[in-house]
């Protein structure tokens, strides 16, 4: 079992380079603690800390009147997960965000809908989080005071909608987004926000990539002189023939002089260099999974989904059946866990019927690609 340490999260305390609040210097001038200890504290990157120490920090947090006494120094810990759905299952909130596609000129809300794969994702994500996977009763069923077993779970599950990038409404999606988005930074409990779907229908999404590499929302990086400059080290390269929203990680071009043919899902590799999963109508998809975990303020951002609706409904199932491949996050450091995966599905020649979709039971041979450390290191170091 292991613990994190929470200071951040009592305190409201954002580790961000380009805000200087003063929270360092206060505990600092209060407790006698070093600078760099207070720092590492701050981050979650302390091995271990002397009593004296937590006693101080203690008493500065009751005099501040961040707690009360009698929930420290319990407040200060948390439990950390140990596979991927407890790292969902362990948060106090978990909101599901999803994308709403509406028709041009419609009446609201009769000409606004879910796509059907996205609503076939949430249910096994919330199937996967209330048995952690199918797992929850082989643990202990020791019962406590209300004769239940001991297991993690959310206290709250919220959903929230955001409009769908479209031609009409570009100032109303993002507006949207952002308030979906900074209504989740702010709140204070241990929570998770998920956005299923991709940037082309799922606006939060963009939001969630921009915050953690750090680069403006809705902007195209297309014109970067090499790919290595890109902010993020993946791509959705679009369809030439479908709508293509202003995006960080979205787009037809790696940089100013590198345009790939093939639509799919393009990545940085450990020496530099980019590889690709691509899309076919007939023989492949793909789909990506992508979460920032944030332990010292107890904030998990996720998005997963298909480069297609098919890839979705292959996600779902592999959701079901492989979520713990998804497990351990790929990068880690500067009080961050990272996990970046592409999922490739590679299907038979024969082609489903059309009436077959419905039931989401598609055959593929699937793999689960880990995203370079080093990639990802590159752009946060």
């Amino acid at each position: 079992m292991q613990y994190s340490f929470r200071l951040a999260e009592i305190l409201g305390h954002v580790p961000d380079p380009r805000k200087r609040p003063g929270t360092v210097k206060a505990i600092v001038e209060y407790t006698g603690l070093d600078r760099h200890q207070v720092s590492a504290l701050l981050k979650n990157e302390v091995k271990y800390i002397p009593l004296k120490a937590l006693s101080r920090l203690c008493d500065y947090l009751v005099e501040h009147g961040y707690v009360t006494a009698d929930q420290l120094p319990g407040a200060l810990f948390a439990v950390e997960p140990e596979n991927f759905w407890e790292l969902l299952a362990r948060r106090q909130k978990v909101e599901m965000c999803l994308g709403v596609r509406r028709a041009t000129g419609a009446e609201l809300p009769h000409g606004s809908w879910l796509v059907a794969s996205d609503s076939l994702l949430m249910g096994e994500l919330l199937n996967g989080i209330s048995t952690l996977g199918g797992t929850a009763k082989m643990q202990s069923t020791e019962a406590n005071e209300f004769n239940s077993p001991q297991r993690p779970h959310p206290e709250l599950l919220k959903q929230s909608l955001v409009w769908s990038p479209a031609d009409d409404n570009v100032d109303e999606m993002r507006s949207r987004s952002h308030a979906v988005y900074e209504d989740f930074v702010e709140s204070t409990s241990d929570r998770a926000l998920i956005g299923l779907g991709s940037v082309k229908s799922n606006s939060v999404i963009e939001l969630i990539v921009s915050n953690t590499f750090d680069c403006d929302p809705f902007v195209n990086q297309r014109y970067v002189d090499d790919p290595s400059l890109r902010s993020c080290p993946f791509m959705l390269r679009y369809r030439d023939e479908e709508r293509q929203p202003e995006s960080c990680i979205g787009g037809v071009q790696l940089s100013a002089n590198v345009k790939p043919d093939a639509p799919g899902i393009y990545f940085e590799t450990e020496d530099g260099t980019w590889d690709s999963c691509t899309w076919n109508p007939d023989s492949s998809d793909i789909a990506l999974v992508f979460y920032v975990h944030r332990e010292s303020l107890g904030r998990l951002e996720m998005f997963m989904g298909g480069f297609s609706g098919r890839a979705t409904q292959m996600l779902a199932r592999v959701i079901s059946t492989r979520a713990e491949e998804f497990w351990p996050p790929v990068y880690s450091g500067h009080g961050i866990q990272i996990g970046a995966f592409v999922v490739s599905f590679e299907f038979a020649p024969t082609r489903q019927p059309e009436q077959q979709f419905l039931i989401a039971d598609h055959t593929a041979n699937t793999r689960i690609i880990p995203l370079s450390s080093e990639a990802i290191a590159r752009r946060l170091e």
